[in-house]
This record gives structure tokens, C-alpha cells and sequence, in this order.
């Protein structure tokens, strides 16, 4: 069996194609992102998006690592959580290639993979991951044989929530770097629920009062500032503890808002002051991206996990802690 494994990764608006080899070295990332025209993400949309840019993609990957189709000896694709018809889409070309190649299947989880792809590209070994993405918002860490949950959002994604704020306030879809750059310009810190739950937190009302700050005339700056300090503050808080309560020294970003160079910020000072190191990927790989399934399933496969084919349907709902993590000792 070769030891080049091919991850496709689709669990919302990207549609991505890695290449790496036994070590964990990425040799293609490859990655197509869906950006609708108006409005939001629409997930039938996208999944057509993915249907339509899967080949491409792929030939893309493979020409990038400098390797044929044929070399590839596993194909791995994210099984979950993620949007319905999305998830799919990525299983349905995992599974046609697959069989056309003659190759094994691994189905994985999408949370994971982003802590698995960390480890390996930081060099880090038990980390707490501060998972920060549109669809997703969790503080994780190994104990017991599982990936644990310490703290998560009870309603959206952070990324979900700065979309959203964003289109309402007239920023466009895919609103997090606008509002990094307007937040560069505030210096207000305007009041908004800090929704700390115990270990959980919570966005929605966030997003509601700021919208309400809007209509009393307060400028895009200070509204954006403010969000960032308060939903900012609240993840490391929850991070912070998670670190404390497992007691572990390092400190792992993962998920595309963790680019934004004021949460990076927040949570280093978090880690110095806690004598921890922190770990960032690079950004190509802190985003979603298939280079991240390809070496979590490559992880399990070497662990001994099989997958026939008739068991890789897909799990919009796939925990983090619901899997076995048989590749830790």
C-alpha cells in the first residue's frame, strides 16, 4: 500500500483536496472555497458548488504534490459535522474514488482532524485546542482514550455570528476580516452581554445587541471593537479554565477565525501568564482544508481502523467525543 493518503474535506462553503505522506508532510492543500453572490450560505448551493469543482480540485491536488492518482494508497474524506448535503457531496466523490482506484476509505471527524493537522504541523504533543470556526466553537483536549469537549457554544459558531452580524450591518458575507479591520479603528468599548455559561458560551445575544447599538448611532468601529473584546475575552476565559481543569502546558489554535490577529493576542498573553506555549498552524491550514483529513485518516488506518464502504455515511451531528482515538497511547 502506498503511503500517500488524499483527504477531501466538504463540510460547508469549502470544498478541499489534500496530499500527505506517512509523516504527516503536506505535499498538496489544495482548496476551493464557495462565495455566494447575495445573502448567506445556502447549503444546497454550496453543495453544488463542491459537485462542480470536485475534479478539478483533485487534478489540482494531484499535479500540486507532484504525484499520480495512482500513487495514493488511502482516501479519506470528513464525515462530520458539517452541512447535509455538503457532507455528501465530499463522501460521494471520496467513495467514487475510492473504488476507482482500488484504494481503502476513511471516514473522519471534521473537529478532529483540525487538532490532529496542529500536532503535527507545531510540533506540540497534548494540547488544548481553542477551536474557533464558522460552524464551530470548542474548547478540546485528550483524556480517557477520547477527544473531550471542556466548553462550547450553546447556540453558533463565532464565525457564524460575525457573518451574520455582518450581513446586517451591510459588510457582505464572509465578514470577519472586515470586522478585524474596522475593530483596528475602534477604541470604545461598548456594553454587551458577556455570555459565559460555566464552561459554555453563547453569540446570539451578542449579535442582537450590537445590531440594537447600531440604531442608537454608534459607528462601525466601536460596534466591531467591542464584539471582538467581548466574544474574544469570553473564549480564552472558558480556554483558560479547560487548561487548568486537565492541567496542560500547551495551547492550540485551530478553525479560520483563530487568523484574527487579536484573539492570537489574547490568547498568547492567556498562555505566557500561565507559563504555557501556544501553537498556531500555518493559516492554510488553520482553515478548513483537506490536507487535515487526509493525516487523521492516514492516523487511523496506521492504527488499525477499517472502514467498509457501507459504513461511511455521513454524520451531521458527529461529536468530537464519539470517537475511539486509537492512534494515542
Amino acid at each position: 500500500m502506498s503511503e500517500l493518503t488524499l483527504g477531501i474535506e466538504g463540510t460547508a462553503h469549502t470544498f478541499g483536496v489534500g496530499i500527505v505522506d506517512s509523516d504527516g508532510k503536506v505535499l498538496a492543500n489544495a482548496i476551493d472555497m464557495f462565495r455566494p453572490e447575495t445573502g448567506g450560505l445556502h447549503p444546497r448551493e454550496a453543495a453544488n458548488h463542491h459537485g462542480e469543482v470536485a475534479a478539478p480540485t483533485i487534478r489540482k491536488a494531484v499535479a500540486e504534490a507532484g504525484v499520480t492518482l495512482g500513487d495514493i494508497g488511502l482516501v479519506s474524506f470528513s464525515r462530520g459535522p458539517g452541512l447535509g448535503p455538503c457532507l455528501r457531496m465530499a463522501a460521494t466523490a471520496a467513495r467514487a474514488l475510492s473504488s476507482a482506484l482500488g484504494v481503502p476509505i476513511m471516514g473522519v471527524n471534521h473537529c478532529i482532524a483540525h487538532i490532529e493537522i496542529g500536532r503535527v504541523a507545531t510540533g506540540c504533543d497534548d494540547p488544548v485546542l481553542l477551536y474557533a470556526s464558522g460552524g464551530n466553537t470548542q474548547v478540546i483536549a485528550y483524556s480517557g482514550g477520547r477527544y473531550r469537549i471542556f466548553g462550547e457554544t450553546l447556540d453558533v459558531g463565532i464565525g457564524n455570528m460575525f457573518d451574520k452580524l455582518g450581513r446586517d450591518l451591510g459588510l457582505g458575507y464572509y465578514a470577519g476580516p472586515k470586522i478585524e479591520k474596522l475593530a483596528m479603528s475602534g477604541g470604545e468599548l461598548l456594553e454587551l452581554p458577556y455570555s459565559v455559561k460555566g464552561m459554555d458560551v453563547a453569540f446570539s445575544g451578542i449579535m442582537t445587541a450590537a445590531l440594537a447599538l447600531r440604531r442608537k448611532g454608534h459607528s462601525l468601529e466601536d460596534i466591531a471593537f467591542s464584539v471582538q473584546e467581548t466574544c474574544f475575552a469570553m473564549l480564552v476565559e472558558v480556554t483558560e479554565r479547560a487548561m487548568a481543569h486537565v492541567g496542560k502546558d500547551e495551547l492550540l489554535l485551530g478553525g479560520g477565525v483563530v487568523q484574527n490577529m487579536r484573539l492570537r493576542e489574547m490568547a498568547a498573553t492567556m498562555a505566557s501568564e500561565r507559563g504555557a506555549r501556544m501553537f498556531v498552524p500555518d493559516a492554510r491550514l488553520c482553515v478548513d482544508n483537506g490536507a487535515m483529513i487526509a493525516w487523521l485518516g492516514r492516523l487511523m488506518y496506521e492504527s488499525g481502523v477499517r472502514m467498509p464502504i457501507g459504513e461511511t455515511v455521513v454524520e451531521q451531528r458527529f461529536r468530537t467525543d464519539e470517537v475511539d482515538v486509537t492512534w494515542r497511547g
